[in-house]
């Protein structure tokens, strides 16, 4: 059974930081590209950021590019958002998801999701 769980998640005011971090198990991780996705309330679930297998290669949304960054500890088969120059309009629930190999950026080619972690940014 493969599982993904979010953590990190909380409340911050604008211009904070925020370390998400999500834990995988029931698959060989080394050989899975991670991703991370958002949904705000009312809106649709929308990529954030990407990270190859062998963290060789990463991919942003190009509202996140420059503050967040995706990195991987396949020893600790987890994977981090770091999220810096927080703004409200980051409010939402952060998901974690799984595929085997490719990297991808949109929510239909990933297979495993993890259950979400509210990340609430105060002005």
């Amino acid at each position: 059974q493969v599982q993904l769980v979010e953590s990190g998640g909380g409340l911050v005011q604008a211009g904070g930081s925020l370390r998400l971090s999500c834990a995988a198990s029931g698959l060989t991780f080394s050989t899975y590209a991670m991703g991370w996705f958002r949904q705000a309330p009312g809106k649709e679930r929308e990529f954030v950021a990407a990270i190859a297998w062998n963290a060789g290669n990463t991919y942003y949304a190009d509202s996140v590019k420059g503050r967040f960054t995706i990195s991987r500890d396949n020893a600790k088969n987890t994977v981090y958002l770091q999220m810096n120059s927080l703004k409200p309009e980051d409010t939402a629930v952060y998901y974690c998801a799984a595929r085997r190999f490719t990297t991808a950026t949109t929510v239909s080619e990933y297979g495993y999701w993890g259950q979400g972690t509210q990340v609430t940014v105060s002005s």
